[in-house]
């Protein structure tokens, strides 16, 4: 009993998490800014600087959070839902890091209305995301976590849409472009960017568990 009261309780994976959503939500929006303003190049390598600057400050809040599992007795969750959420929220910035460096890599000369439409809908996942992770710490009240379970349900809507609008875009790409490097480019930032909104539920799952386990 006396091992269990020196070994350190709860640690402040809360607030870790809420600093690391607010990276996803500065991450989204340069990455919103950065296809919005892909004519010029300024703009666009000062917002792709952002995007990778969110992601390293995330990067290094990950691993506090696994350090501190290390260390922690008894956590405010499960430790597997930490692990989970922490790291599949990390996996969001990647993904938004992996779109933004395949522009580059693959010299894409200009976005067009599809990039915009499912970039807008992963930026808006990625809002909801952030805004469930404040919830956690007060998901024991009722009222936060129906709002929780509801802002999770908003998050399986959006990557819903996201699928509709990336099929469509596939299909108008397939018909229409002739250009087969650009089919292929193309193609792969479609994904990318679904993808987004893929793990962005991901993420909701994980959160409605902790809630349904928790409330």
């Amino acid at each position: 009993m006396l091992f269990g009261k020196l070994l350190p309780r709860e640690g402040n994976f809360f607030e870790l998490f809420n600093q690391h959503g607010d990276r996803i939500v500065e991450g989204a929006r340069a990455f919103i800014l950065l296809i919005e303003n892909y004519a010029d190049l300024s703009l666009r390598d000062k917002y792709a600087n952002d995007v990778g600057n969110a992601e390293r400050q995330a990067d290094r809040i990950t691993a506090e959070v696994n350090r501190l599992l290390h260390k922690t007795f008894i956590t405010p969750i499960d430790r597997e839902q930490i692990h989970g959420l922490i790291n599949g929220m990390d996996d969001i910035l990647d993904l938004l890091q992996d779109a933004t460096e395949t522009m580059s890599l693959y010299d894409v000369r200009a976005m067009n209305e599809d990039i915009l439409r499912l970039g807008d809908l992963s930026a808006k996942c990625c809002e909801r995301v952030q805004h469930a992770i404040t919830l956690l710490p007060k998901i024991s009240e009722h009222a936060t976590a129906e709002a929780a379970i509801k802002t999770c349900e908003e998050i399986d809507k959006l990557e819903s849409d996201a699928d509709r609008v990336m099929r469509a875009a596939m299909s108008r790409l397939f018909r229409e472009e002739t250009d087969v490097r650009e089919l292929i480019k193309l193609k792969t930032i479609y994904e990318q960017l679904e993808s987004i909104s893929d793990r962005c539920e991901d993420v909701a799952n994980l959160i409605e568990g902790v809630v349904l386990e928790n409330s």
